[in-house]
C-alpha cells in the first residue's frame, strides 16, 4: 500500500467510480477540490461527454466554505439550464465533509435532486 496521499485519493476515486455511472437522465456530478480552486462537472458516462461545468478559475476567490456555497449554486444553475434535475454525486475520493459537502448541499438547495429515495418515500405516502 502506498503512503502517498494523492495515490490514496486516486485509489478511493477508482473504487467509487466502479459503482457510480452517469447517464443522460441522471449524470454524474464530479467534484474536485484543490488548495486553490474548486471544479464541478456534470458528465454523461455513456456518451463520455461533459454536459455542464463550473469552477472558481474565473473568479479568483479564496477556496473557502463561502466560495464552495457559491460554486454549488452556480453548478445547480448551469445544470438546470441544460435540463438536468437529478444527479449522482462523485466526490472524487475526497471525504464528504467541508467544502465538498457544502457544494452538494448548496446545489440541492438550488434545485438539484441527489437522492431518489425521498421521491419514492413521498410517492408511497401519497398512496
Amino acid at each position: 500500500m502506498s503512503f502517498n496521499r494523492k495515490e490514496q485519493r486516486n485509489r478511493r476515486h477508482l473504487r467509487i467510480r466502479q459503482r457510480i455511472k452517469g447517464t443522460a437522465e441522471r449524470p454524474r456530478m464530479a467534484i474536485f477540490v484543490s488548495n486553490k480552486h474548486m471544479y464541478v462537472q456534470f458528465i454523461n458516462d455513456i456518451t463520455m461527454q461533459t454536459i455542464a461545468s463550473t469552477s472558481t478559475l474565473k473568479d479568483g476567490r479564496n477556496c473557502n466554505m463561502e466560495t464552495a456555497r457559491l460554486v454549488g449554486a452556480s453548478a445547480a444553475e448551469a445544470a438546470i439550464a441544460k435540463g438536468i434535475s437529478a444527479v449522482v454525486v462523485d466526490r472524487g475520493g475526497f471525504s464528504f465533509h467541508g467544502r465538498v459537502k457544502q457544494i452538494v448541499d448548496s446545489a440541492v438547495e438550488n434545485g438539484l435532486v441527489v437522492s431518489l429515495k425521498e421521491k419514492k418515500e413521498n410517492a408511497k405516502e401519497a398512496k
